[in-house]
């Protein structure tokens, strides 16, 4: 198979460690990966503001880097949710469709489609898992909580897999972080008190990393970290899935 690459914008900007994580990480399981050059944002920023009728060129050049690819694997459950439920082409509908069907957020590739269940992994640390709301109600890489049915979390079932982890148990293991996009700019003191919430469960379990398959909610948990000058440390799942430690 043939993977296309998708790094979102602002992983590409702030945390190009996970994007190259993920790289290595599908190399090493043999995958043929290539990343266009020429991708960009895919509108979600936009489209979460109200404004989606202008991503249509965010729409296009999507199509255009990435049609030809058997998969599509993005280390970022909610871009990846926003491109299957809003990537459409009044020209090229057809082609949207495949796209949307074919995209893949890292974790439930290598689970469902890679049917991953050995890892030269290593990372000797104490790890609480955040289920983001768009990859835990979206994309159903977990159980939710709040419905009466058998549990599962495909995130813990790779991690599971890693040398030396200790996964803790959080006492709320799907509460949101308060991110939520643009959420966090127009509702901040809501966000914030939020995101404290979803810091001090990982805290008080003794979590010395926090992980998940969106760095954007890892992006507001360690503002909060850093302010509160913590020890305690995020880090993208592709990258204890990719350690060495």
């Amino acid at each position: 198979m043939t993977v296309g690459l998708f790094v979102p914008c602002y992983v590409n900007q702030l945390y190009p460690s996970a994007a190259i994580a993920t790289l290595e990480l599908l190399q090493q399981l043999n995958v043929d990966v290539v990343y266009p050059l020429k991708q960009t944002c895919c509108g979600q920023p936009m489209a979460n503001s109200g404004f989606e009728h202008l991503t249509q060129k965010c729409n296009d050049l999507f199509i255009q880097n990435f049609a030809q690819f058997d998969y599509i694997v993005a280390p970022s459950a909610s871009c990846v949710l926003h491109i299957k439920d809003h990537l459409h082409s009044p020209e090229q509908e057809e082609t949207a469709t495949g796209i949307r069907n074919k995209i893949y957020e890292l974790v439930e590739f290598l689970t469902d489609v890679l049917k991953v269940e050995k890892l030269n992994a290593r990372f000797p640390h104490k790890v609480g898992v955040h289920h983001s709301c768009h990859g835990l109600r979206g994309l159903y890489l977990a159980q939710m909580s709040e419905l009466n049915a058998a549990p599962f979390s495909k995130p813990h079932q790779l991690l599971n897999l890693v040398q030396d982890l200790e996964l803790v148990t959080l006492d709320r293991g799907d509460e949101c972080c308060g991110f939520g996009g643009t959420f966090c700019i127009a509702e901040e003191a809501v966000s914030v008190k939020m995101g404290k919430d979803r810091v001090t469960d990982h805290l008080k379990n003794g979590a010395e990393y926090i992980t998940s398959s969106d760095l954007s909610c890892l992006m507001h948990m360690e503002g909060i970290l850093h302010r509160n000058k913590s020890n305690v440390k995020v880090v993208h799942i592709a990258e204890i899935l990719n350690s060495r430690i």
